[in-house]
């Protein structure tokens, strides 16, 4: 299990005080403090929402912990404060998470968001780039509980050599599981590294593939990968990858 001890320490500061004993006891289970938070924050309350998750992660619940954790990622119902953040998603990293266990989604989110700001740093805190450490937390995700997007950003790291060696072989061996595990990044770039290789047909039905499947905030990429590729190659490719693609599309992990 990765610690994040070194950083922690330096961060460490007492809780502020709390007390909501107008609207539930200060001896509350951290359940009932939860669900007072959860409520809160539906109705528009953010402040005591805040101040309960605050309070129902001191007493351990990890659910409290990663919503508060995201409310000042995103900086929601607070000021943005990518520290903070990263401080809440490394205590729910620094505690013992068995794959298959209720905490296991909130585990893995806070595994992908310490590698996504060890990738960039956090300035002016004591977050610095660590390249190294950000590939080790993707690849946790990735081969313990099976992420597809850690699984796709570990591949991207691997083909790029950041964090340690370059590997085309194995980062191709990532990307092919997390495109069979639905990420449509990963089809995207899979598909372009198999047709630069010399498998145009099936790399473009890839690249169509993931055109046909990708979110708003990703299609524009992927698409401009796949109208590369289709502009170097001749007619009867291009009708082979189309035909291609819906034969795969019907399948089960193409």
């Amino acid at each position: 299990m990765l610690v994040l001890a070194g950083v922690l320490a330096s961060a460490a500061s007492s809780a502020s005080a709390f007390d909501i004993s107008n609207d539930v006891p200060k001896d509350s289970g951290r359940f009932d403090l939860f669900r007072f938070g959860f409520k809160a924050y539906k109705n528009g309350d953010k402040q005591k929402a805040v101040e309960a998750y605050r309070y129902a992660a001191e007493k351990g619940h990890t659910g409290s912990r990663w919503a508060l954790a995201n409310m000042y990622a995103f900086g929601d119902g607070v000021p943005e404060n990518d520290y903070e953040a990263f401080k809440a998603y490394a205590e729910i990293v620094n505690q013992d998470v068995e794959p298959g266990s209720p905490d296991t989604g909130f585990y893995i989110n806070a595994l992908l968001a310490l590698a996504s700001y060890y990738q960039s740093g956090i300035p002016d805190t004591p977050v610095e780039k660590d390249l190294v450490q950000a590939r080790q937390l993707y690849f946790q995700a990735a081969s313990v509980f099976g992420d597809p997007d850690a699984q796709f950003h570990l591949a991207e790291m691997i083909l790029n050599g950041e964090g340690g060696a370059k590997n085309v072989r194995l980062a191709k061996k990532w990307l092919n599981l997390a495109r069979k595990n639905g990420n449509v990044g990963a089809m995207a770039v899979f598909g372009d590294l198999i047709f630069n290789e010399g498998q145009p047909v099936l790399g473009l039905a890839y690249l169509t593939m993931a055109v046909d499947r990708c979110g708003p905030g990703e299609c524009a990429w992927i698409r401009d990968l796949q109208e590369k590729c289709f502009s170097v190659v001749d007619e009867t490719d291009r009708r082979g990858a189309i035909a291609l693609a819906h034969n795969m599309s019907v399948s089960a992990n193409p």
